[in-house]
């Protein structure tokens, strides 16, 4: 059990957060060029789909 308690491998929580808190932020700084690929793809998608047989 005392070796189970002082084993630090694997990722914790602290970690887990931080990245999240990371990830959160590069999504609301890069909000606006997000939303113009996603509307770019979708229009792609939607325009070739006429075009599907």
């Amino acid at each position: 059990m005392k070796r189970f308690m002082e084993d630090e491998t694997g990722m914790g929580v602290v970690e887990v957060i931080l990245i999240i808190v990371v990830l959160i932020g590069l999504v609301i700084i890069f909000q606006t060029q997000i939303e113009k690929i996603v509307n770019n793809i979708f229009k792609t998608i939607t325009s070739k789909t006429g075009k599907v047989k």
